[in-house]
């Protein structure tokens, strides 16, 4: 059996996030059919560092990092039948269609409004793919408006979304999962945790995660008096997923467009519903089921706070279960991708 050679295109900034997991789970998939033979080109961007635990998890991967332009970029588009591009990158879709590659991109950020030179080139290279697959349908507005074009589709962005489920009975308090940096919300969540008026033994605040805002936020919840809140810092998958499904609620508050949210998706994978912001395509990821205010409104958060805390336990099942069904029918299975490569290299429409 002749293998489809596939190359996996990213960029990287050294470190493992939602992008590089994201395509590590897209290439696993494609690995295990055996007409693939997989490549990965993570392309360094700028302040590129190497994160130690990151370059461990590659160790058995068919990973390269590569720069701009250079020649292993060249050679790699020149060796693949198909190239997946997340995001636009001008220089490889040149190259992909320089040695007549086909190409597919996914596309995880939305187009501002104001173009530079250098959106307008990624808005110019991006209908020169075979196929877009936008990770909501806010970005995938930003992109093409009311006129979309044939073969682009919205596909959910996901790596493998934690598994698991704790009664909800059992489950207790607020879970947040993030880096801490301004557009998350995270001081709007921690005033609002202030305000709110609930039993906070009943109802305690876990904040996951680190960042340049940590001082700031604890100088915050010192202020506020609030000494029973958890900062466990950065964990392991596993057990940031335990720390999500005993949880009560997930609260996802950002204030700058955000593109999708995965933390609301993983959090509704267990069962587990959201408060969230009207914020970007994160009312796409957190669903129906979902409570939702306004970005950067203390007060308003707060209310849903309250809201949650006094929901009746027959009520909050209902919820529980209906957010993890209703995300089964909303995402792909990744078996999507190689499927879709198939198509498109014996040059199928992907209806």
């Amino acid at each position: 059996m002749r293998q489809n050679k596939l190359l996996l295109v990213s960029p990287c900034q050294g470190t493992y996030g939602g992008i590089e997991a994201f395509v590590l789970a897209v290439a696993d998939v494609a690995k295990r059919a055996p007409d693939f033979a997989v490549r990965i080109c993570f392309k360094k961007v700028r302040g590129f560092a190497l994160h130690p635990g990151f370059a461990g998890m590659l160790r058995d991967q068919p990973v390269m990092f590569v720069d701009r332009g250079s020649r292993d970029l060249r050679e790699a588009v020149r060796w693949a039948d198909i190239v997946h591009l997340q995001n636009a990158s001008p220089d490889v879709v040149f190259l992909a269609k320089l040695f007549g590659k086909r190409l597919v991109l996914t596309i995880h950020n939305y187009m501002p409004q104001q173009l530079n030179a250098h959106r307008l080139l990624w808005r110019l290279s991006a209908p020169l793919a075979d196929a877009r697959w936008y990770n909501s349908n806010f970005v995938w507005r930003t992109w093409e408006g009311d006129h979309p074009r044939r073969n682009s589709r919205k596909v959910p962005t996901t790596s493998r979304l934690p598994e698991g489920w704790t009664a909800p009975e059992q489950r207790r308090g607020f879970v947040f999962v993030g880096r801490w940096i301004r557009n998350k919300g995270l001081d709007t969540l921690v005033a609002a945790y202030a305000q709110a008026k609930l039993d906070r033994d009943a109802w305690p605040l876990t904040l996951i995660g680190d960042g340049p805002l940590r001082s700031e936020i604890e100088g915050q919840l010192t202020g506020a008096g609030l000494t029973n809140v958890q900062l466990p810092g950065f964990v392991d998958d596993v057990t940031k997923a335990d720390y999500m499904k005993n949880a009560r609620w997930i609260v996802v508050p950002p204030n700058t467009r955000e593109d999708l949210g995965l933390t609301a998706l993983e959090g509704r994978n267990l069962g587990v519903p959201c408060i969230i912001t009207r914020d970007g395509g994160l009312p796409e990821a957190g669903g129906a089921q979902a409570l939702v205010c306004e970005p950067a409104n203390a007060e308003a958060l707060a209310r849903l706070l309250e809201q949650a805390s006094e929901m009746s336990a027959e009520e909050y099942a209902r919820r529980s279960e209906a957010t993890k069904r209703e995300l089964a029918s909303e995402m792909v299975p990744l078996e999507f991708y190689p499927e879709s490569y198939r198509k498109i290299l014996a040059g199928e429409s992907l209806g």
